[in-house]
């Protein structure tokens, strides 16, 4: 078995302890590459993607969207944390109270208190179902408001992420950085 192989297995990551996988993942990000342009779109993307009320698909959109738009992919699918376990109950809430705000209907139907249940509980698909089980007006108020969410944090986030990936580049061709990696051993 190559060595990569068993880095990806599970059992091995399991015995790996916190700071060896931090090592790992910080030379994973030195080595990151790609035009500022590129990975702050891929970003943007993410954070876009993770906005909108889909839980089990936030990667895949962010992914498909950075395939059209030829933006990192890796970027992407880190923005998309954004969407956490401690975020998601806000990110739901205000995309219920946007969109039904915008549609014009009340929004203190009790709709967003079984749906908060399921996403304390971390029951995620419970929580979906809920959604889509309060009509057609609750899931279009929930898409429409993860929409305008999603565009009002990903502009923004274009830009400080851009200008991050630009002090980030230069700072690593400072540095010149490839040549210490050769006499690193990362694992």
């Amino acid at each position: 078995m190559k060595r990569a192989d068993k880095l990806n297995s599970k059992k091995t990551w399991r015995k790996i302890g916190f700071k060896r996988r931090f090592r790992y993942y910080y030379f994973r990000l030195m080595r990151l590459k790609g035009h500022p342009r590129e990975l702050a779109l891929g970003t943007t993307f993410g954070i876009f993607a993770g906005m909108l009320p889909i839980i089990p698909f936030h990667m895949i959109v962010a992914v498909a969207l950075s395939f059209f738009f030829k933006a990192s992919k890796i970027t992407a699918i880190a923005g998309t944390w954004i969407c956490n376990p401690i975020t998601i109950y806000h990110i739901y809430k205000y995309c219920y109270i946007i969109g039904s705000f915008v549609l014009g209907f009340d929004h203190k139907i009790m709709l967003i208190g079984p749906v908060s249940d399921a996403i304390n509980n971390g029951e995620y698909f419970r929580a979906v179902s809920a959604i889509l089980n309060g009509g057609g007006l609750v899931v279009a108020a929930f898409l429409l408001g993860g929409v305008i969410l999603g565009i009002i944090f990903a502009i923004p986030s274009y830009f400080g992420s851009l200008y991050f990936f630009k002090i980030f580049i230069s700072w690593r061709k400072s540095k010149n950085l490839p040549t210490i990696w050769k006499n690193l051993s990362i694992l």
